[in-house]
């Protein structure tokens, strides 16, 4: 089966808006849209008010992952195989998934910080994810 929303036709900033729209009903005090080193949208970063305080978050969106997910599966038509069809794929997954994680929030089985835990920044800029792959998963391996 294809990678998800392949056939997509909306545009990134469509998404992109519908993303901060979530995150705004949410509690999000501020958003901002993270780009790679040529000028393209590359994520989402917000501040949110946790039970420890304002906490800033940053939501990767790697387009270069579904273009390689895309390009290697021969069910996706060849002429769906450009960078700007895996960043629109890309933008919908993170949309998928960031309406999946709302949906838990809604019903109280989450709360946004606890879902988005991994995407949360320390004081370093790192994000709690790139942390305990670096040093956390090291002490569980021992």
């Amino acid at each position: 089966m294809p990678i998800l929303n392949y056939t997509t036709t909306i545009d990134v900033s469509k998404t992109m808006i519908e993303l901060q729209k979530y995150l705004t009903r949410r509690g999000v005090t501020s958003i901002s849209t993270l780009f790679d080193d040529d000028g393209v949208p590359a994520g989402l970063g917000f501040t949110m008010k946790t039970d420890y305080g304002f906490r800033n978050f940053e939501l990767p969106v790697r387009t270069a992952g579904v273009l390689r997910a895309m390009t290697a599966d021969r069910a996706v038509p060849r002429s769906k195989v450009t960078a700007e069809q895996a960043a629109r794929v890309a933008w919908r997954i993170a949309k998928n998934w960031l309406e999946a994680q709302a949906a838990l929030i809604d019903a109280e089985l989450a709360t946004l910080d606890e879902v988005m835990l991994p995407y949360m920044l320390g004081h370093d800029g790192q994000t709690v994810y790139h942390v305990f792959r670096t040093q956390a998963m090291k002490e569980i391996e021992r």
